[in-house]
């Protein structure tokens, strides 16, 4: 019987275990979609205890404390963060096989040098042992950033925001960790919300002029993307609902845009039709830049309406989907292509079953404007796990270049989820070890040093273009050869 998570942890083959050892975790982590608040890394944010840095904000946490019949004032509520610390290691002993098992022992292993096991009965033990380690210097946002080996983070933001905090951490020559704005433009393009009229007056005030034609929309919005562009920014991002594509005349789309200035109710067909000129629009002008979009759906949100009164979005009240947009997608992709505005494209979905599907639309659209120009993105969110992360590069595999795969991001407001792409990394190493012992792919280290180096690292410095502001520096031959990139000796 194996130890539990020991060094070898997911790893059962010889193959699999000199694959992570030797290449996987030798190469840094970049985060090039997470939701971390940038202000807190400015701030250089320190934690007072185990509960604020685990249990606050995390939604995973919170719907298995919730599976576990824990009340929720121990969850969101006014209980002692003790008392939700308990709660949380009484649920997690029941967590077999859940990823949240897995991550928060690497979590306390990698930063808390805690190899035990958390339960009700040793939460106390932990709850000491993590509070102390805390009040160390290493524990600030800063330094749990840097002893986690990551070169590089993209934020999560939207086209008002003015990126202080961004453009501070530019100037600040102490910490060599870039941290880059990406561009979230959902409120802009949302106008069946009721708040869509005061959004449109902070965005305004951001672009320094009056929005009051579809026109004047995509002006601002162009303003705010050249200012992103100067702070860095080299990614876009959608929380879609739905992949709409229902296109329409300029005259129809203005003709929904001013029915909502004037407060009347917008058809669900009319809101699609300025969705679907809105996501041609902004997906031109990421082409242009040389931006990658982001494209995320197949989840249905704020399902507990009567929790959603009381705690808001992104509380642990989302669900699966089960709607499979592979026409829509395909469409969307078609008509920009044919216009020549097609932009580097991510691809995901909340619903396992759309891998397949993913995996053929993308190979409709590649090009050689960029090794692996439409990608599927990692296993999202509900399939994060290893079931799901296999599943997303197997079908990845069998249908495309898994070779070109831009590999794992956390998408997560916590500080102590980097250990994320540890476990990425160790099961993708076993899935190829597997293959490799199985006779199915040669032993060739030298390929599989680039195919692991690559998903593990490389391909998202290339595919996102970081390059381009001076901190990565690829090797001449990078094209042809996937060879590994120069890392700042402080690193």
């Amino acid at each position: 019987m194996k130890q539990f998570m020991d060094k070898d942890f997911l790893l059962s083959t010889p193959t699999a275990q000199e694959l992570y050892h030797d290449f996987a975790a030798k190469v840094p982590v970049l985060d090039y979609h997470c939701h971390i608040n940038p202000q807190e890394i400015a701030e250089d944010r320190k934690f007072e205890n185990i509960t604020q840095v685990w249990l606050g904000g995390d939604h995973y946490k919170w719907r298995q404390m919730r599976s576990n019949g824990v009340e929720e004032r121990y969850i969101t509520g006014d209980a002692p963060d003790r008392e939700k610390f308990q709660k949380w290691a009484e649920t997690l002993e029941k967590a077999i096989g859940n990823p949240l098992f897995h991550w928060s022992h690497l979590e306390l292993q990698r930063y808390f040098g805690y190899t035990g096991v958390l339960n009700g009965d040793t939460a106390e033990e932990v709850w000491n042992l993590c509070n102390a380690k805390l009040q160390e210097a290493s524990m600030s946002a800063r330094n749990l950033i840097l002893q986690s080996n990551v070169t590089l983070i993209c934020t999560t933001d939207d086209p008002a925001d003015d990126l202080k905090w961004h453009k501070m951490l530019a100037e600040d020559e102490s910490f060599p960790v870039q941290v880059l704005p990406a561009w979230r433009p959902d409120k802009a393009m949302n106008l069946e919300k009721p708040d869509y009229g005061q959004y449109l007056e902070t965005l305004a005030e951001a672009a320094n002029m009056d929005i009051q034609s579809f026109e004047d929309l995509k002006a601002a919005l162009k303003s705010r993307m050249a200012f992103f562009n100067e702070m860095g920014c080299r990614a876009s991002d959608h929380g879609l609902e739905y992949v709409m594509y229902v296109p329409a005349s300029d005259e129809e789309v203005e003709a929904v845009f001013q029915k909502r200035l004037n407060e009347e109710t917008v058809t669900r067909e009319e809101e699609l039709k300025f969705k679907t000129a809105f996501m041609l629009f902004v997906a031109g002008e990421y082409a242009k830049m040389g931006w990658a979009m982001q494209l995320h759906y197949g989840c249905k949100r704020d399902n507990n309406t009567d929790m959603f009164e009381k705690l808001g979005p992104d509380t642990g009240y989302d669900c699966i989907n089960n709607y499979a947009p592979s026409g829509q997608i395909a469409d969307y992709l078609n008509a920009l292509n044919a216009e020549g505005n097609l932009p580097k494209t991510v691809i995901y979905s909340l619903n396992p079953n759309d891998d397949e599907a993913i995996g053929t639309i993308i190979g409709c659209f590649q090009n050689s404007d960029a090794v692996g120009k439409i990608q599927q993105g990692s296993a999202w969110w509900f399939n994060d796990h290893k079931t799901g992360m296999t599943k997303q590069m197997t079908s990845l595999a069998n249908l495309g270049l898994l070779g070109n795969f831009i590999g794992m991001l956390t998408d997560s407001r916590s500080f102590l989820s980097y250990p994320r792409h540890e476990y990425f990394r160790r099961i993708l190493c076993e899935m190829i070890g597997n293959w490799v012992e199985n006779g199915e792919y040669p032993k060739d280290m030298k390929m599989l040093e680039r195919i692991v180096k690559g998903i593990s690292y490389n391909n998202a410095v290339r595919y996102f273009g970081f390059g381009r502001y001076g901190f990565f520096v690829p090797c001449e031959s990078w094209h042809n050869s996937g060879c590994a990139l120069s890392i700042p000796a402080a690193l």
